[in-house]
């Protein structure tokens, strides 16, 4: 277990001035910069030509090319199991952790013993700013299967910070999930901020009580937009009668890393000497200062890492900037996440993206013609219902032949993407397609006409 560096702060980096975070950010950006050319064949080809040694800012990056997902995707499929820009060998890695990928393969990410003494630290700022302490009893309301980031490295942090995990996970549903937090009764509470709200409004017929009178006394929200929006953070105080406070993070880089404190004016960035974020304007990736009010994508470089290290990732994560000065002692600027480029949605707790469904739909063809709907009837990026998908069938499909394409779909996806679903089948030509615009295959419908 480690200590915090203060009653208010997990580690003093977090209140450094400007010109002190500064001289760490670059000493380490060099170092890591030098380790990754060394040791990583895929930045090695990617840096061929270019000068790393005139890097030593982070306004220099930008003379350097983006990381793009796509590009990992292909190195991990080109050279299994960890990709070509992987950095360790393979007796240096101890936890290979898997992201929510766009087909029904996952990402892969190697971690050494190294790596994952940052992740924790990292998470350690977010979650002591969002006022978890070393002492405290958590629920863990994330999904906990898959190798997904939300489930065993976070129990990793919470233990770092000497909290007890009480890891259930989202998958054991909203009964079991209760009836733990009834009869142990933590203190706090962590999950994406829809589902926490849809388990406080099922405690009082699942365990007679109110889900203020449960003992949760403060609660980290995360894995999905939405969790700084006033209304969503007034419900889940109201509903809870706990602090709640938004926090953000990504498998590449790690799981968490941005924390927001309690004057809950956006989520801060917590650690220059373990990591570079950049903000850029995704039309034209020129860097944009990071002052109130700017608006951009993040991109990140990690330092300090060892075993998946990646430099200028583009997340595709939109934040806007809401202050660059805190009462809380923190010098880091604080962001809200706007959007992202992606249709990511979280289906009783696990992530899928409608393309890795389309994927599996598109492999039954010619049953189907590869067209497909998801009908979102809820609010936000989460549900605990299967999720509605309406598929085309091929012209002509006999009436039997459709009852096993739908029994066949739904087998289908849930064992790939372990996500339920409710698959109602149309006739070819029945779906809209736009001839030069792309299609979204998440479409938004009122509950009462799914």
């Amino acid at each position: 277990m480690a200590a915090p560096y203060s009653e208010k702060q997990w580690s003093a980096i977090e209140s450094a001035s400007a010109s002190e975070a500064r001289a760490v950010q670059q000493d380490r950006l060099r170092e890591q910069l030098a380790y990754v050319a060394a040791r990583s064949a895929f930045y090695q080809e990617k840096f061929a030509g270019i000068d790393l040694a005139k890097v030593r800012t982070v306004e220099d990056l930008a003379g350097l090319p983006f990381t793009e997902k796509q590009e990992l995707r292909e190195s991990l499929a080109a050279v299994p199991p960890l990709g070509a820009h992987v950095a360790a060998g393979p007796e240096e890695i101890v936890q290979i952790q898997a992201s929510s990928g766009t087909t029904g393969s996952p990402s892969y990410v190697g971690l050494t013993r190294g790596d994952i003494e940052t992740w924790c630290e990292l998470g350690a700022r977010a979650l002591y700013a969002n006022g978890f302490r070393p002492g405290d009893r958590l629920l863990h309301a994330f999904g906990m299967s898959k190798g997904f980031v939300g489930g065993l490295p976070v129990v990793q942090i919470l233990q770092h910070m000497g909290i007890v995990d009480i890891p259930i996970g989202a998958e054991a549903g909203a009964e079991r999930l209760l009836r733990v937090q009834a009869d142990q009764r933590p203190n706090a509470l962590i999950g994406t901020p829809y589902f926490l709200a849809y388990l406080a409004e099922q405690a009082p017929s699942i365990v007679g009580l109110d889900a203020r009178d449960l003992g949760v006394r403060a609660i980290s929200v995360g894995g999905e937009p939405g969790g700084g929006l006033p209304a969503v953070r007034e419900k889940l105080e109201s509903l809870w009668g706990a602090t709640s406070r938004e926090m953000l993070g990504g498998t590449d880089i790690a799981c968490t890393y941005w924390g927001e404190c309690e004057e809950a004016n956006g989520m801060h960035f917590l650690s220059p000497d373990l990591m570079v974020a950049e903000l850029i304007n995704p039309d034209t990736g020129e860097q944009i200062t990071p002052v109130e009010g700017a608006q951009g994508e993040l991109v990140y470089t990690a330092l300090r890492r060892q075993a998946s290290p990646l430099v200028r990732f583009r997340t595709r994560d939109h934040v806007i900037v809401t202050g660059t000065e805190c009462a809380c002692g923190r010098t880091g600027y604080t962001v809200r996440c706007i959007g992202r480029t992606d249709d990511m949605l979280i289906v009783r707790g696990i992530n899928v993206f409608p393309s890795a469904i389309k994927q599996l739909v598109a492999e039954l063809a010619p049953v189907t013609t590869g067209e497909m709907r998801i009908r979102a009837d809820f609010e936000g990026h989460s549900t605990q219902k299967p999720l509605p998908l309406v598929v085309e069938h091929a012209a002509g499909l006999p009436a039997e032949k459709q009852d096993e394409l739908r029994t066949s779909l739904e087998s289908r996806i849930r064992s790939a993407l372990n996500v339920k679903t409710a698959v109602t089948l149309v006739p070819d030509g029945t779906l809209k397609r736009p001839d030069h615009v792309k299609v979204a295959l998440v479409e938004r419908v009122p509950a009462q006409t799914a």
